[in-house]
């Protein structure tokens, strides 16, 4: 018997579904309501705006990229292995259907004026950052250029070779990423 999906639940996978493949600009709250098969009032009294749909749209992304992190990394102990289980995460994100970030996506949508997104997005791609100073720190590694600076700029280099690849629809370019900082911190 197919368990019947919260109404909450509906609109919200609706929503993350059309705000993630045709934008946000380009998803009406009149479509969101058809496809979701809701009443008008139903979206209202657990959204009172579009806006507050796509803070929850970006809250359910960030919460289910760090789950999948964690269960893609799960049996890795060493910091080196979770650096590079990191990279082999957004490989494997690389999907025919992966139509890229969708918070980076959303910002070069709307841009930054929106105040409560900004943090949302910035607060996501913050919290990847400290997670990887932080594997970087436990690494056995004296090389010439210092944890916390190679933690940023190996993210960058991840961050700059996602959207390559998204946009070439090729995985080389976090191909290449992974064999720089896996000489780096041999």
């Amino acid at each position: 018997m197919k368990e019947k999906v919260k109404v909450r639940d509906r609109i919200l996978n609706v929503a993350t579904d059309l705000f993630y493949h045709q934008g946000f600009n380009q998803t009406g709250i009149n479509q969101i309501i058809a496809e979701a098969n809701i009443a008008i009032g139903s979206l209202y009294n657990h959204f009172p705006s579009k806006n507050d749909l796509l803070l929850a749209y970006l809250r359910k992304q960030e919460e289910e990229w760090f789950e999948g992190l964690e269960k893609f990394t799960q049996g890795s102990s060493h910091p080196r292995e979770k650096i590079l289980k990191f990279i082999d995460y957004r490989i494997a994100q690389q999907q025919p259907d992966f139509y890229g970030c969708p918070f980076i996506k959303i910002i070069a949508e709307i841009g930054t004026q929106d105040q409560q997104v900004q943090q949302l997005v910035e607060g996501h791609k913050s919290r990847q950052r400290m997670l990887l100073q932080g594997l970087f720190q436990q690494l056995d590694y004296d090389g010439p250029i210092d944890k916390k600076l190679l933690a940023d700029n190996f993210f960058l280099m991840v961050e700059g070779a996602t959207v390559n690849a998204t946009i070439s629809r090729n995985i080389k370019p976090l191909e290449g990423v992974k064999k720089f900082i896996k000489k780096m911190i041999s």
